[in-house]
């Protein structure tokens, strides 16, 4: 993933989300200014200031979803495939906006390397398949991207068609270069930390990991959180830096990357290298579920801040949590499973199993900053599914105070070369059509 394999909103702080990174923060006030928007009225993620003294969560704007072309849902499906495929809506009930198609047409064609060169997990497309729509992004000037995407594509509904989008983002939390009481260490991967593919014993175990360390002649769980926070890793892994704040610290490692800022300024990036091999257990439902958290205090910042409120009780009940993320510096821009840079506003993660990594979808919620199409450079661990999104919003204070609000429910329309829905139907899967532009 991402610049990790985190998540975002209680939706995110809540359960696990997107990875951005290299490999998939509190906030007091209660309002939000009212935001700048793109045409199509997502709010521009350009403000690069430190994630820890930011507004909430940002009201929704709401919108109607376009329904769903009708559809028997398959629970279960393993796949793209087997959920069913269909023709989505026509082009003329899709509304395209200028700015939000110039900026996916430029992360498909950041993507298009990729989509032609590997095995698509979906089943729906090859990578021929990709072919002229990739050769006539490289020559379309952004002011044509609206006619792009409806010359070349069709709008292809997976199974129910019925999305639920969440949010991810880039967090900042404030950093020291010096050990200090209360301060909570940031550590890169542990020597003793073994890594086992199940598979290779056993045909059976295929495509199954865990993580573990030796414990004389027995292998063993490794350290949970808790034995990690009360010294566990001394002499077993090396410190990259110290949190100041162990709640901001314990939200970016839900979101697997982020930015330290130090007390001189300076800035160190990292991203999610690896974790204890432990559960992942979203505090969120934890805290709703004993009335910790009432609907107003629904979202990251609202956990974030019981969690400030209650220093005894929120340690607590983070070390619930038994994952515990390791990290890596990072150099140049964040990079999402493609192994390509990210683009707030327009990457969005998605299961490779329903949706070609370096895809376009088109999605009509009911709330407007997740309408438009967005391009599938991602993945994360609580991503699964048909339908199920995480958009990313970048970094800085008006990212998270998207990102960390946002559920958004309504319909999705996954983008496919025009002619691949055919060839899905006719039943041959194995060669691609030689697709031709809707005039």
């Amino acid at each position: 993933m991402r610049y990790r394999r985190g998540v975002a909103t209680l939706a995110g702080a809540l359960a696990l989300s997107a990875c951005v990174g290299g490999v998939s923060s509190p906030e007091r006030g209660i309002g939000a200014p009212p935001p700048t928007t793109m045409g199509h009225g997502r709010p521009r993620i350009d403000d690069p200031a430190p994630g820890y003294d930011e507004p909430g969560p940002r009201q929704p704007v709401a919108s109607t979803p376009i329904a769903p072309v009708p559809a028997v849902a398959v629970p279960g499906a393993p796949s793209a495939v087997q959920a069913g495929t269909v023709r989505g809506a026509d082009w003329s009930m899709l509304p395209l906006v200028a700015d939000n198609a110039a900026a996916a047409l430029q992360a498909f064609r950041t993507s298009c390397p990729s989509l032609m060169r590997r095995p698509d997990q979906s089943g729906l497309t090859a990578p021929a398949d990709w072919q002229t729509a990739c050769a006539a992004a490289t020559t379309t000037p952004a002011a044509q991207a609206p006619d792009f995407f409806r010359r070349y594509f069709e709008p292809v509904q997976v199974g129910d068609g019925r999305a639920y989008a969440t949010g991810y983002y880039i967090p900042e939390i404030r950093g020291s270069r010096e050990e200090r009481p209360g301060y909570a260490p940031i550590y890169a991967r542990p020597n003793d930390l073994i890594d086992v593919d199940l598979g290779a014993f056993s045909a059976d175990l295929a495509g199954k990991k865990i993580r573990g360390r030796v414990d004389g002649t027995t292998f063993v769980p490794y350290y949970d959180r808790t034995a990690i926070e009360e010294g566990a890793l001394v002499g077993r892994a090396r410190v990259l830096g110290y949190a100041i704040d162990p709640v901001e610290f314990f939200f970016l490692q839900v979101q697997g990357s982020g930015n330290v800022r130090m007390a001189d300024g300076s800035l160190l990036r990292i991203g999610y290298d690896t974790q204890n091999g432990r559960d992942y257990t979203g505090i969120g439902a934890l805290m709703r579920s004993r009335g910790l958290i009432g609907p107003n205090q629904a979202s990251m910042q609202g956990v974030v801040q019981w969690l400030h409120d209650h220093p005894v009780e929120g340690r607590a009940i983070m070390r619930e949590n038994k994952s515990f993320v390791f990290f890596r510096v990072l150099d140049g821009p964040p990079v999402g499973a493609l192994g390509l840079p990210v683009a707030g506003g327009t990457t969005v993660a998605a299961d490779p199993k329903f949706i070609p990594l370096g895809a376009p979808v088109l999605l009509s919620m009911d709330r407007v900053d997740a309408n438009g199409i967005w391009v599938a450079q991602d993945t994360g661990g609580a991503i699964k599914g048909a339908n199920r999104f995480d958009t990313f919003w970048g970094a800085g204070a008006e990212a998270r105070a998207i990102a960390g609000g946002m559920s958004a429910r309504g319909t999705a329309f996954l983008l496919l070369p025009i002619g691949t829905l055919d060839r899905l139907n006719g039943g041959d899967r194995g060669a691609a059509v030689e697709a031709t532009p809707r005039p």
